[in-house]
């Protein structure tokens, strides 16, 4: 083909936009379980995240109800920090204020992981990164795997008590960044979002499960994006629900932005531009909008 097939290296996630039912709870929930800051709030919209930096919108729609289950949509929103003491702070806040939101944590191998389910239902990732030169590749793959990671002993080993405020709660910490570091999807079937995410959008594959799922990044990374079909599959199309309004990607230059626009339009998907951002769906409704970093 004519077109570049790749993303740029440099692509990094946005943040995620999520339809709410009820915006003051939902605000509540990542602002003082998850210790996102309020960065913006006007109308029927409350932008959330660190140290400037959005990582969750949430856009009041209380015409729209759940989707049914089995649906294709967000399976979790991944938020990176970027030390393990900041990761413990906000898990221990959880821990205090919403401990029933909890659903399990896992050693990576290339990283540390927490999940947890927000008032609505939508799926929640907090996570640590190992350093780049820990992981291991062979033939192309990272090498990852689900190991146990006991959330008590994480605690008592990275917990920074200058983290916490005089009421023992975990502190907001508005200067340690955090930002959306993957997003992870439930689809119809894998073979599908291979066409869309790798061929199309111009993702690498850094790893595959079968006919299970797919994780794909730019860069380098272990994944910025991953499809799996573990709750969804066979799914059809999103019809217009609570959950997942939008993914957001951030391109490092305006020629990659243009260059994703050629590609998409050469693989037959539908764009709207509007010189600033790139906005498009993925065979499931997903809307995704690529923009400048």
């Amino acid at each position: 083909m004519c077109v570049n097939e790749k993303l740029a290296g440099a692509t990094t996630m946005g943040a995620v936009t999520l339809l709410v039912g009820d915006l003051d709870g939902m605000t509540r929930y990542y602002r003082d379980v998850v210790t996102l800051q309020v960065l913006a709030a006007g109308g029927d919209t409350v932008t959330l995240g660190r140290a400037g930096r959005p990582v969750v919108i949430l856009r009041h729609e209380p015409a729209l109800r759940h989707a049914a289950a089995g649906s294709a949509g967000l399976f979790h929103t991944a938020i990176l920090f970027e030390t393990q003491a900041a990761l413990a702070a906000a898990l221990y806040s959880v821990a205090r204020h919403a401990p029933s939101t909890f659903t399990g944590s896992a050693d990576h191998l290339v990283s540390q992981a927490f999940y947890f389910t927000d008032p609505e239902g939508n799926g929640i990732e907090l996570y640590w990164d190992r350093d780049r030169s820990t992981w291991s590749w062979t033939q192309g793959q990272v090498e990852m795997d689900t190991l146990f990671l006991d959330p008590n002993a994480f605690l008592r080993e990275h917990l920074d008590a200058a983290m916490l405020d005089s009421a023992g709660s975990a502190g907001s910490t508005p200067s340690d960044p955090a930002r959306v570091g993957h997003v992870h999807l439930s689809v119809g079937d894998v073979v599908t979002a291979r066409a869309f995410y790798v061929d199309a959008l111009g993702f690498d594959t850094t790893a595959a499960l079968g006919d299970q799922a797919l994780f794909v990044s730019a860069g380098g990374y272990h994944h910025h994006m991953a499809m799996n079909v573990w709750n969804s599959r066979g799914a059809g199309p999103r019809m217009p629900a609570l959950g997942l309004g939008r993914v957001d990607l951030a391109l490092p230059t305006s020629d990659d932005l243009g260059a994703l626009t050629e590609r998409l339009r050469h693989h037959g998907v539908a764009v709207r531009d509007d010189g600033r951002t790139v906005a498009f769906d993925d065979p499931w409704n997903n809307t995704l909008h690529a923009a400048l970093a």
